[in-house]
């Protein structure tokens, strides 16, 4: 891939550490890398004239997955079972961007993932040959950016 051209957001893939050599599908929508901070403001004792702004603890947004429903995943048991049993068991995502040859060009290692949220789309009637898609929210405690 040339240098110069911005790489395109539709070759990825998403790996969960903790189950190595599961085929987990593509998913469809990879959402929630960034981080923030807000910087804090702070008065000077006897001095109003001045605020401080002072840079506070960075927040991190969920991570969250879209997918066709698979049935059988380890990762949507993972999530269920965290959820309905309130036991987690973090665990480390990896987010490559890959270039047209599937090598990667850019990655996100998320650490201390865990299950928040799971969504299985509306069920219609009317629907036929929708796909049934699943969203998975995972909160982590920090990413890393590697190239």
């Amino acid at each position: 891939m040339d240098p110069a051209y911005p790489p395109v957001g539709f070759y990825y893939k998403v790996n969960f550490i903790s189950y190595p050599g599961k085929q987990e599908g593509n998913f469809q929508d990879v959402t929630g890398i960034s981080v923030s901070i807000s910087p804090e403001e702070v008065r000077e004792g006897g001095e109003n004239q001045f605020v401080y702004k002072l840079p506070s603890p960075p927040k991190y947004s969920n991570l969250v997955l879209r997918r066709g429903m698979l049935i059988g995943s380890v990762v949507t048991e993972w999530v269920t079972k965290s959820l309905s049993t309130f036991t987690f068991k973090p665990t480390t995502v990896v987010v490559m961007l890959l270039d047209e040859k599937g090598k990667p060009l850019s990655s996100w290692k998320f650490y201390g993932v865990y299950p928040v949220k799971m969504e299985v789309s509306g069920l219609k009637a009317m629907g036929a040959g929708e796909i049934v898609i699943e969203t998975l929210e995972l909160a982590y405690k920090y990413f890393e950016t590697t190239k």
